[in-house]
């Protein structure tokens, strides 16, 4: 299976998005920061999964070791979750959303 480049991929969307004219709508830039948030979280949680391994060990009353799944692998799976549907979101705004602009117009009156 070949590794994807996670920050190629996020520069695929950056790229969507200024073909559809959308770079600069504020939704979109919100939720493109908030996902770029996730996979980092993301990335961060595998390092650890990778040097802890899937079970841990935890020790109770007189020494005896129970052994868990690791804690990381719900952060992780709840992270991925959230990251996948902010992706879709950022795939409606971008889609959806071309021709609506939402910067902030400083032009008009009250």
């Amino acid at each position: 299976m070949a590794k994807i480049n996670l920050s190629e991929k996020a520069k695929e969307i950056l790229e969507l998005a200024q073909k559809q004219g959308v770079e600069q709508n504020f939704l979109f830039v919100t939720t493109f920061k908030r996902y770029q948030v996730q996979l980092k979280i993301l990335h961060d949680l595998e390092i650890k999964l990778n040097e802890m391994g899937a079970l841990v060990t935890k020790e109770y009353v007189k020494g005896r070791a129970n052994v868990y799944t690791n804690p990381a692998i719900n952060s992780y799976n709840k992270t991925a979750d959230s990251a996948n549907r902010t992706a879709s979101t950022l795939m409606k705004i971008i889609t959806q959303l071309k021709d609506v602009s939402l910067e902030v117009d400083t032009d008009w009156e009250m």
